[in-house]
């Protein structure tokens, strides 16, 4: 049976879920809402993460950095709104 490539969405959802637990450590929490396909990233921050000074520090180099090192198809990551 041929083995089935990853989708671009499945490989971000893989990468983010080995981010979110450090996330989590600080009570916060993210969500992957869709990527594009242009290969942007847009996530929810939730919890502690919501209104934090340092969210957009953790978004760029924690979650950014790690997607776009592991998933050369991801071109920036965005944080979308909370409501």
């Amino acid at each position: 049976m041929p083995q089935t490539t990853p989708t671009l969405h499945e490989r971000v959802a893989f990468v983010i879920d080995r981010i979110r637990p450090a996330v989590q450590e600080d009570g916060g929490d993210i969500e992957l809402v869709e990527v594009t396909s242009t290969g942007v990233v847009k996530i929810k921050m939730h919890g502690a993460c919501v209104g934090c000074p340092s969210s957009n520090m953790t978004l760029r180099i924690g979650i950014e950095r790690n997607l776009k090192d592991r998933i050369p198809e991801v071109t920036a990551v965005e944080a979308v709104d909370q409501s």
